[in-house]
């Protein structure tokens, strides 16, 4: 009878950012290659799924998009829970939402798991440069503060979209490898020692029921 789970690993991962940084439009161009010029923004979260191969392993992303209005903020906060891998989006020609990166990740500390990996996305790279009000070089730099991945993307032309995503995926695809195989030896070692455990309490069994026997035969 063939499996029913079509999929290797599955894998949470969340974006997060200051409203109108374009969290949704990225989410809809990786999942369905498709960009919304309109805006809409997003009330409380929204999620999608995507099936994805990486390295012979067939993975199953759960992308959820958080709002990032102040109202809804408490509420985003139960979804760091089990996620394996955030996004973190910030606009190049919006220097306040560059500015709240930092309390972005420290949210992120509060609140998500220590093995939750993480990356820099700065988007709207489409834009004219003479709008922009982050160059890509300070996103580097914060992003070397912080010690993790940049990715400057465009949801509009699909630029930076899919590396930024898959090589996410791959990191938390390794965490979550590595973490079953410590499970399953683990399991194994307590299967091992259970068994041990019952050996010996079969060979002291044996051992009493011969002294009785011998006490009887000597009787």
């Amino acid at each position: 009878m063939a499996s029913k789970v079509a999929y290797d690993h599955s894998i949470k991962l969340l974006l997060i950012g200051d409203s109108s940084v374009g969290k949704s439009c990225l989410l809809l161009r990786y999942c369905d290659d498709y960009f919304r010029s309109a805006r809409i923004s997003t009330i409380g979260v929204d999620f999608k799924i995507k099936f994805l191969d990486i390295e012979g392993k067939k993975l199953k992303l759960q992308i959820w998009d958080t709002a990032g209005q102040e109202r809804f903020r408490t509420m985003t906060t139960a979804y760091y829970r089990g996620a394996h891998g955030i996004v973190l989006v910030y606009d190049v020609c919006d220097r306040g939402s560059f500015d709240s990166v930092s309390r972005w990740v420290k949210q992120i500390d509060e609140h998500a798991g220590p093995d939750c990996h993480r990356i820099l996305v700065a988007n709207k790279i489409d834009f004219d440069k003479k709008d922009w009000n982050v160059p890509l070089e300070e996103g580097q730099q914060l992003a070397n503060q912080f010690s993790i991945p940049f990715f400057p993307t465009s949801a509009k032309t699909n630029e930076g979209v899919p590396q930024a995503f898959e090589e996410l995926a791959k990191v938390c695809m390794k965490s979550v490898a590595e973490k079953e195989q410590q499970e399953m030896a683990e399991a194994m070692k307590t299967n091992e020692h259970k068994k041990d455990l019952l050996r010996l309490g079969s060979g002291a069994g044996n051992s009493k029921h011969k002294e009785k026997s011998s006490k009887r035969y000597f009787c």
